[in-house]
């Protein structure tokens, strides 16, 4: 994926965007309605009561204006909660769902409407045939804001709750997963021993590395003649002291290769979850760690993460082979897979320790995701079952309990 076509994808999931777009077509609405009108036959030009059309302008700008409030009040009651019960790293998604998106903006769109129609007939802008145009389009509007706010009711009762959150962080490490799974190294070769002549890229920021531009990195290195090193994939911290990248190869001018390099790499404050194949996972584990605390004590929940950490993880162990690398003049480094388990299940294992039911479900699951899979992969969920049954063992001070888990190992 390129820069661009990221910094469009994040964009349009922007709230303020869609609700601009929704705005803008109002605003438009109302305005071809003037310019429409000389051009209407007279066959048309009928009374259709659009007499009314201000007084039922007037009423969708009051009642419009409470429902938007209403629905931000809602929003951001639902982003409390869910980062209160679940994960804040879920915040993030739920500002993105596209249901309360068109809710909201649909409903300031039709605030907008009401007020521009309203100011446009205030200035006669309409003639007899504009106001049958302007009344025939509010009647659209408000069917239109009707659907929409019944389908936000039918949205609220689940946004934000537990079971919603848990299947949108399942939706999204499922899509970074998959794609992890089709090119672990981002369409790049695998890395390398780098040579110890190669120049080192420093960061010019602390955070985290977001987003890796494959194909920026890949023209920079044929433009220059040299190979590029990634020592961080999306997910990894930045440190000053760090290098993100080694260039390998003469340098005809390094300062501007160094600048291409830093441009592909972005950096930022926070975890995303678009090229991140960990964040998914961890937040995963974050629901079900909370949910096993002293102050919760929700093991149900921590069993649905389990069962949502199998799903995942049953679908990267059925996934066909990664595609070819498309450059060459690039090397990046992949999440290791054990690091990839011991992100998901550690948490859960080390909280749920003391717990029968969530031991002998770690064993399942460890067991079947195994059973299915093969070579490093298979070795590598013994070993997370071997050390979830030695933190059980620990945990369990019932003997029964201890010798059920060990059957079940």
């Amino acid at each position: 994926m390129s820069a661009w076509r990221m910094f469009f994808v994040r964009m349009t999931r922007r709230i303020w965007f869609r609700a601009a777009l929704f705005t803008a077509a109002a605003v438009a609405i109302v305005l071809i309605g003037g310019l429409l009108g000389p051009v209407v036959p007279d066959a048309l030009r009928v009374d259709l009561g659009q007499g009314s059309v201000a007084t039922i302008l007037q009423v969708l700008a009051t009642t419009m204006l409470a429902v938007t409030t209403f629905s931000l009040a809602a929003m951001v009651s639902a982003y409390g909660q869910a980062a209160s019960v679940a994960t804040p790293r879920a915040t993030r998604l739920l500002v993105e769902d596209r249901t309360s998106q068109n809710a909201l903006s649909s409903f300031l769109g039709t605030f907008v409407f009401a007020i521009v129609g309203l100011v446009a007939l205030s200035t006669s802008y309409y003639d007899t045939a504009g106001r049958t145009i302007l009344f025939l389009a509010t009647l659209v509007v408000i069917v239109y804001v009707v659907v929409a706010l019944l389908r936000w009711i039918s949205h609220l009762s689940g946004f934000g709750r537990m079971a919603d959150v848990i299947d949108r962080v399942e939706a999204a490490a499922d899509r970074t997963l998959s794609t992890w799974s089709r090119a672990p190294h981002l369409g790049a070769s695998a890395p390398v021993e780098v040579p110890p002549s190669a120049l080192s890229v420093l960061p010019e920021q602390v955070g985290y590395v977001t987003f890796v531009d494959v194909p920026a990195l890949d023209a920079v290195a044929r433009s220059a003649g040299v190979v590029v090193h990634l020592a961080i994939c999306p997910g990894s911290g930045a440190e000053l002291s760090a290098p993100v990248a080694w260039i390998e190869g003469e340098l005809g001018e390094p300062d501007e290769v160094v600048r291409g390099v830093r441009r592909a790499v972005r950096i930022e404050h926070h975890r995303t979850f678009e090229q991140d194949p960990r964040l998914g996972v961890i937040a995963l584990a974050e629901i079900g760690s909370r949910a096993l605390s002293p102050a919760v004590n929700d093991p149900g929940t921590a069993v649905q993460i389990i069962a949502a950490l199998d799903r995942v993880f049953s679908r990267v162990l059925r996934a066909p082979e990664p595609d070819e690398p498309t450059t060459d003049r690039v090397h990046a480094p992949s999440p290791a897979f054990a690091d990839l388990l011991d992100d998901a299940f550690r948490p859960i294992a080390r909280d749920g320790a003391d717990k029968i039911e969530i031991a002998l479900r770690l064993q399942r699951c460890l067991g079947s995701l195994a059973a299915i899979a093969d070579g490093p992969r298979a070795d590598a969920l013994r070993e997370a079952a071997h050390a979830a049954r030695a933190r059980a063992e620990r945990g369990l001070t019932f003997p029964p309990d201890a010798e059920l888990l060990r059957s079940a190992s």
